[in-house]
């Protein structure tokens, strides 16, 4: 009996993690975006500060070797460190409806709004 009811709770539990979540909101979306730039800044700014921190024990080394009268090789070429700047992060702007896709299809229409009538007459030009 403990072990059909186990099994049976076992089966309701992998019921409820399989569910569907619903989709992500505007705004969780963009806080995600924005997570993922300060991911990535931060991984740039590691990157910068490893890269320091290498130029100085290379220094140290080259100083340290040259002090005890030791030949060393040259150092090999490498990019300078790059530094990423403090962190900012714009988002993306919001598509106009033109781009979003907004329109009505083209089947729909069987004739262009315009008219023959002149402009001027439909809207004539308020006099102050």
């Amino acid at each position: 009996m403990k072990k059909l009811l186990t099994l049976g709770l076992l089966a309701a539990a992998s019921a409820a993690v399989l569910a569907k979540l619903p989709p992500l909101s505007d705004e969780a979306k963009a806080k995600a975006a924005e997570a993922a730039a300060k991911t990535a800044w931060t991984g740039k700014l590691e990157a910068y500060q490893l890269c320091k921190a290498q130029d100085k024990v290379a220094a140290a080394y080259y100083k340290s070797a040259k002090a005890a009268g030791k030949d060393t090789k040259p150092p090999a070429a490498a990019p300078a460190c790059a530094d990423p700047g403090p962190f900012a992060y714009t988002p993306p702007e919001a598509k106009p409806l033109e781009a979003a896709g907004a329109h009505s299809p083209a089947g729909t229409a069987t004739s262009p709004p315009s008219t023959k009538q002149p402009d001027a007459v439909g809207n004539p030009a308020k006099k102050s």
